[in-house]
Parts: structure tokens; C-alpha cells; sequence
């Protein structure tokens, strides 16, 4: 899949990962997807939290290496 932003948000610990992807996801136009890297272990239900209470779309949580990746379209 592709994405049109990327946010590494690798290191960062509750609550940054979400806040710094909201922040990210105001800047896009809908429809857009942001990739987002993350290590934070409550990311696995912070993300999916954030998505399904903000609107945007969850298309994809998996681990790669080290860290978690998600694919975010926004609303």
C-alpha cells in the first residue's frame, strides 16, 4: 500500500505518538494516509483508539523490526 506522509514517531511515549499524528492528519487532505512508525507499547491501543474516536481510518497495524506501523487515511 501506499501512503502520501510519513510520521516517525519511533522513541516517543504516550501520549506524543497520537498527538503528533493528529497533528500531522490536520495538515492532509481527506483521503490521504499517513504512515506512521511507532515503539511506544500503548500505541497498539492508543492508535486504534484515536482512529475509531477522531473518524480516520485504520487500514493497517502490524510490527516491522522494532516498531509498529500504521496506515492512517484521513477522514
Amino acid at each position: 500500500m501506499t501512503w502520501d506522509q510519513e510520521l516517525d514517531a519511533r522513541g516517543l511515549l504516550c501520549p506524543l505518538p497520537v498527538l503528533k499524528a493528529r497533528k500531522r492528519l490536520q495538515g492532509m487532505a481527506a483521503g490521504e494516509v499517513l504512515r506512521m512508525l511507532a515503539t511506544d507499547p500503548a500505541a497498539v491501543i492508543d492508535v486504534p483508539h484515536f482512529c475509531a474516536e477522531s473518524g480516520h481510518e485504520l487500514l493497517e497495524q502490524r510490527n516491522e523490526d522494532e516498531a509498529q506501523i500504521y496506515l492512517i487515511r484521513k477522514r
